[in-house]
């Protein structure tokens, strides 16, 4: 049993983390969320109840609290997720991802180093600093037939993308510099249940419900890699249970996909599933409406996942359609979940815990 601090548990990936841990280990979590716009509990409810679960709302630029929760719960390993995460508002208003994914990154690891530096030698060696990245660091892919690796040089191209790029860079000088015991990963696009609504797929989902546009970048022949959630959730316990300390992984679905593929095989489910159409139109298909491309938008991403195959065994449950099938039929069915996001009844009371604080 181990006590795990997993920073950013109540986004998306985070709680689908989460719940694969309290689901299918007996560790301990201690979830760590600031809970901006995109933390939502309610993602949490299913293992909320259980003795193995702690909540502990704050923020990982506030080294003076992260101090104290290292020393009030004494873990055994950091999964840091924690992360503003969305390209758009990046390009936006960038200041929030300096200093959330760069300045909370750094806080974090020199509160780890400065609790781990006082734990006995076997804590030490047994201690894990996980941190979970993003492909978009490596930039896109010109080569149709070419592949991210753990050593393809790093190019991002957007606000969000460089913050975590530096993020990258500050674990593995950590672990350089003081010894500290990190691991970094990779992954490509994630899809599933509990994905907030601005992200392409739920978006296009929830719009194609209420008879909304499908708003499609450029040509929307921008190609991604696809993996569900569920499936990164058991690749980086995987990592954090047998990854080597400096190693770096790429964790991806072997799904690559165009935005527009995506958009019709989304309208596709839907016209089985959903046949009665919120309003007059022949197929949800006709909702699509290409608009600006937004700026430095990558035509790429691709991941070679063969080195956790190799070295962990880890590979993808879900193939593309199965995952979509899953995440349409899960949105239908949780409509409690989003229609709060939506009408905004989830940030009141996200705001009135954080008036607590």
């Amino acid at each position: 049993m181990k006590t795990i601090f997993v920073t950013g548990g109540a986004g998306f990936i985070g709680s689908a983390v989460i719940r694969h841990i309290i689901n299918h280990t007996q560790d301990i979590v201690v979830n760590l969320d600031k809970l901006t716009y995109a933390g939502n509990l309610a993602s949490l409810e299913s293992v909320s109840d259980s003795p193995r679960y702690h909540f502990e709302q704050v923020d990982i630029c506030d080294s003076g609290r992260i101090s104290q929760l290292f020393c009030k719960y004494q873990p055994d390993a950091v999964m840091h997720l924690a992360a503003e995460s969305h390209v758009d508002r990046s390009i936006d208003g960038p200041s929030a991802f300096i200093q959330t994914n760069v300045v909370g990154t750094y806080t974090l690891l020199e509160a780890a180093r400065n609790y781990w530096v006082k734990l006995s030698l076997d804590k030490q060696q047994k201690f894990r600093f996980h941190h979970i990245s993003t492909d978009e660091v490596y930039g896109d892919l010109n080569d149709t037939a070419a592949l991210f690796t753990e050593q393809t040089a790093y190019a991002p191209s957007s606000p969000y993308s460089a913050s975590k790029a530096a993020s990258d860079h500050l674990v593995r000088a950590w672990l350089r510099t003081y010894g500290l015991p990190t691991i970094v990963t990779n992954c490509s696009n994630n899809y599933g249940p509990y994905h907030f609504p601005e992200k392409l797929i739920p978006l296009m989902i929830l719009n194609a419900l209420e008879g909304k546009p499908l708003p499609v970048y450029g040509d929307g022949l921008q190609i991604r890699d696809w993996l569900f959630v569920e499936d990164h959730a058991r690749a980086l316990y995987c990592v954090l249970s047998e990854g080597k300390v400096g190693e770096t992984y790429n964790i991806g679905g072997h799904n690559e996909k165009s935005n527009i593929d995506v958009v019709r095989a989304i309208c596709q489910l839907l016209e089985e599933l959903v046949p009665e159409k919120p309003k007059a139109i022949e197929k949800y298909e006709d909702l699509i409406t290409y608009v600006t491309d937004r700026p430095g938008h990558d035509a790429r991403y691709a991941i070679d996942a063969s080195k956790i195959a190799d070295e962990l065994g880890w590979k993808p449950i879900e193939t593309f359609e199965s995952g979509l099938r899953k995440t349409v039929q899960w949105y239908l069915t949780h409509r409690d979940w989003w229609q709060a996001i939506l009408n905004g009844s989830y940030n009141r009371q996200r705001l009135g815990l954080q008036e607590k604080v």
